[in-house]
């Protein structure tokens, strides 16, 4: 990585003394201050802008498939697993059902479970559809960006005696 020029370093002082942190809280949030015209420097005649670089891949999702065996699959496919713990989100909104995901797989890290079924519940019927399954349709996107997400082995649909299509089975990697 190269290193700022004295005009780049100066402008960049400038635009750090303009940020406020912003509360994650709406009702502390104060309105933003408007910020000063600040006077960029033209380019020089030797300047050449850096290339964009290509986009990048999006991050990477847990696994739905692969990082297990053969018996693994099988089992959890025939429903012959009893989860080491169930997290049950019926009864959250969206915000506590990502606080409970999060508390729930690092209890079971801690205590070395391998198998977590994660009960999302099934979307009530007639609901309008921008209304059904919001947690359901947010779970995989928390696991893959979760701080647990490096101890994720896979996650897969349950068996219809742990609740078919309204849970999933997180399988957790082996502690070493």
């Amino acid at each position: 990585m190269r290193k700022l020029g004295a005009d780049e370093a100066a402008l960049w002082a400038k635009v750090v003394a303009t940020v406020e942190p912003l509360s994650r809280d709406p009702a502390t949030r104060e309105p933003t201050k408007s910020l000063k015209k600040m006077k960029v420097p033209p380019p020089r005649g030797d300047y050449v802008p850096p290339r964009p670089k290509t986009p990048a891949k999006p991050p990477s999702v847990v696994p739905t498939s692969g990082g297990l065996d053969g018996g693994w699959d099988k089992r959890l496919s025939q429903g012959r697993v009893a989860p080491d713990r169930v997290i049950d989100l019926h009864g959250h909104r969206l915000d506590d059902a990502w606080e409970a995901i999060d508390r729930g797989l690092g209890d079971a890290i801690a205590s070395g479970d391998r198998l977590v079924l994660l009960i999302t519940g099934h979307p009530p019927k007639g609901a309008p559809p921008v209304e059904r399954g919001r947690i359901r349709a947010a779970v995989h996107d928390w696991l893959g960006a979760s701080r647990h997400s490096g101890q994720i082995a896979t996650v897969r649909g349950a068996h219809q005696r742990h609740g078919g299509r309204g849970a999933l089975y997180v399988v957790l990697r082996r502690q070493r």
